[in-house]
């Protein structure tokens, strides 16, 4: 199969395009390496350097590289930063996505798996979260998201094409051999924060609020390792394909990890003190999220191997010792 993904050289990303050619996949990539690293893309790949805003661009790769279907992976997705920048989430998510299905429906390219995010749910009352839940997002990332996935809905009434969205909460972890990783910059997600600690990028971890209405004060949080993620994403793919049907569905692991328990942890695997710090809440972040995956487990019949956050933080840990200073541009 041809598979186009987009936001390839991304963290995610470049896991689907190294995992999926392992599977014996033709894997097109596209990015515009705003954030993400061609050091990080297979060489296997196809790759272009391209904007998925660039319709006509996007419509000649299409059809050029006789795409089946498209893993679409790329947009900004730091909430902090979307409270700050709102227009620009608006403008990258939304009109690259807009974008990217005018060039499917001219392309008659009809299949798209998409990555959306646990923040469409906001913060709830009751856990875990299910897919009958009401969206409502508490923040502009989580906002664009939920608008990128109605799209894809009116689309598909419209057109010949289908759709399955997959509603992470947070990925982690590395590639078992640990030849690619997280690696952002600036980096803002917790475990690669926490492990620049003990390589001795950073004195110590702050932490974001500890009155939070949750056991010890910090926010909650359900973490996936980033390869069971991508298994969910063929499993989703060959399921869309099978069923022409339209679905969304949650990946977590059902149990959530305060941000002390994550240190915590992380103190356990590396061996190393880990100084903490308490800082002010940041924008935006909800107390508690944690997934509930039963429908992606039963019809997708997707499981988890990573089950334990020692395993997943330690497949991390051995990334960011060979790679100290991530990816370079």
């Amino acid at each position: 199969m041809n598979i186009l993904i987009t936001g390839g050289a991304g963290y995610i990303g470049s896991h689907a395009t190294k995992m999926l050619l392992d599977k014996g996949e033709n894997i097109v990539v596209i990015d515009n390496l705003s954030t993400g690293y061609e050091t990080a893309i297979d060489d296997r790949a196809i790759f272009y350097n391209e904007d998925i805003k660039d319709t006509k661009t996007i419509k000649k790769i299409l059809l050029k590289e006789r795409i089946d279907a498209v893993i679409h992976f790329a947009a900004f997705s730091i909430v902090s930063e979307s409270m700050q920048k709102p227009l620009n989430y608006y403008d990258n998510n939304l009109t690259g996505t807009k974008n990217l299905l005018t060039a499917m429906v001219e392309a008659k390219t009809k299949y798209i798996v998409f990555s959306s995010t646990a923040a469409v749910y906001g913060d709830k009352d009751i856990m875990p979260i299910t897919e009958t839940m009401q969206e409502s997002p508490e923040n502009t990332y989580g906002e664009t998201k939920l608008a990128m996935e109605k799209m894809m809905e009116w689309t598909s009434q419209a057109h010949d094409l289908n759709f399955i969205s997959l509603r992470y909460f947070n990925v982690a972890g590395a590639h078992h051999s640990s030849t690619i990783g997280e690696s952002h910059n600036p980096e803002t997600h917790l475990i690669p924060l926490i492990l620049q600690v003990p390589l001795e990028q950073r004195e110590k971890i702050y932490i974001f609020g500890n009155d939070y209405d949750t056991k010890d004060g910090t926010c909650i949080r359900d973490y996936i390792h980033v390869e069971d993620l991508i298994e969910a994403h063929v499993l989703a793919l060959k399921h869309l394909i099978k069923t022409n049907k339209n679905d969304y569905f949650n990946l977590g692991s059902g149990s959530g990890y305060s941000v002390l328990e994550m240190i915590k942890a992380a103190r356990n695997v590396t061996g190393h003190p880990i100084p903490s710090e308490m800082a002010p809440r940041r924008e935006g972040d909800p107390a508690k999220l944690i997934a509930s995956s039963k429908k992606a487990e039963k019809i997708l019949n997707w499981k988890r191997h990573y089950t334990t956050i020692e395993s997943i933080i330690k497949s991390a840990w051995l990334f960011h010792q060979s790679h100290k200073e991530g990816f370079k541009k």
